[in-house]
Formats: C-alpha cells, sequence, structure tokens
C-alpha cells in the first residue's frame, strides 16, 4: 500500500496539497484494508475507511470508491464534480480532469467503462456504459463518450466522434 501511495505523490508533483493526493491515498487505504484478516480487526478500519472517504468526498468532489480497479500512478489534476463507478477499470499513467464521469449508462444495466494505460481524459467529460479506451487515446473536454475509443485515437463532441490522430515525426523516425 505505502509504495502505490508513494508512486501515487510522485505523480502528483510531490505536491501533498493537490487533492488528488488526498482521494488517492484514501482508496488505495480501502482497498488494502481487505487484506487485513481476522474481520474483527478488519471492521475498525472499514469504519475509519468510510469516514475518510466521505470527508474526501466533501472536501473534494472526488467519488473514487475502492471497488473501482485503478492501476498505478492515477493522476487527478482538478479536483471537483469526478464521479468513478465502483464497476470502472482505469489503467496505468490515466489523468483525469474536473468534471469527468466514468459510470453506468442507466440504472440497473449493467456494464462500466474500461480505461487503458495513459489515457487523458478532458474536463467536463462522460463516459457511460461497457466501453473500453484504448491506450493513450486522448477524450477532450465535454466530450460524452458511449462507444469504444481505438488506442491513440481522440474522441471530441456530444455525442463523441473518433478521429484518428497522426503519429508524430519523433514516434515515427
Amino acid at each position: 500500500m505505502f509504495h502505490l501511495i508513494r508512486e501515487d505523490f510522485q505523480a502528483h508533483g510531490r505536491d501533498p496539497w493537490r487533492q488528488g493526493v488526498w482521494a488517492m491515498a484514501v482508496y488505495r487505504f480501502g482497498r488494502w484494508r481487505y487484506r487485513v484478516r481476522p474481520a474483527v480487526l478488519r471492521r475498525p478500519l472499514s469504519l475509519l475507511y468510510k469516514l475518510l472517504k466521505v470527508g474526501v468526498q466533501i472536501t473534494t468532489g472526488i467519488d473514487l470508491p475502492c471497488e473501482t480497479q485503478v492501476g498505478r500512478r492515477l493522476v487527478i489534476e482538478h479536483f471537483g464534480g469526478i464521479v468513478i463507478s465502483g464497476d470502472s477499470v482505469i489503467g496505468d499513467d490515466v489523468r483525469l480532469r474536473h468534471g469527468v464521469t466514468l459510470g453506468l449508462r442507466r440504472t440497473g444495466v449493467p456494464g462500466a467503462p474500461v480505461i487503458g494505460n495513459g489515457v487523458d481524459i478532458g474536463a467536463g467529460a462522460k463516459i457511460l456504459g461497457p466501453v473500453h479506451i484504448g491506450a493513450g487515446a486522448v477524450i477532450g473536454a465535454n466530450a460524452v463518450v458511449l462507444g469504444d475509443v481505438p488506442a491513440g485515437a481522440l474522441a471530441v463532441g456530444v455525442p463523441a466522434r473518433i478521429k484518428l490522430r497522426r503519429p508524430r515525426l519523433a514516434e515515427a523516425a
């Protein structure tokens, strides 16, 4: 748990005042508490987690339940209005900005987004339903993504349109 928190801290620029660091530390603690045995020892840790989670939600506006599968070095750039479904899967080195929602398309219908490694999600973006976002994709600000986005593509608009990006000259060489 501590090495993951240290990685998250470094990914946030070693700034303890960034709210993303707080949300990630509480998330990592929430995941870690499931490993504590016996259950009688886990109960007070669960209560502490629930209090910390509500505190982080109130102070930062970030709702990141411990049931979500989050990879390493998730960076939450800005705080406020971030809602992530507990069924979502987030890869390594992903960046989220304020107002992002990763969730279900409809109540009672299963299926949450799966976000690949290195994805950059712009402010106000909504990714809804059982969609897959490929590695290195970019989701534009305020995009509403209701379908799969291939690796390295750009998704913009409402509903999101997919635009394939050209490789950079440095990558092509």
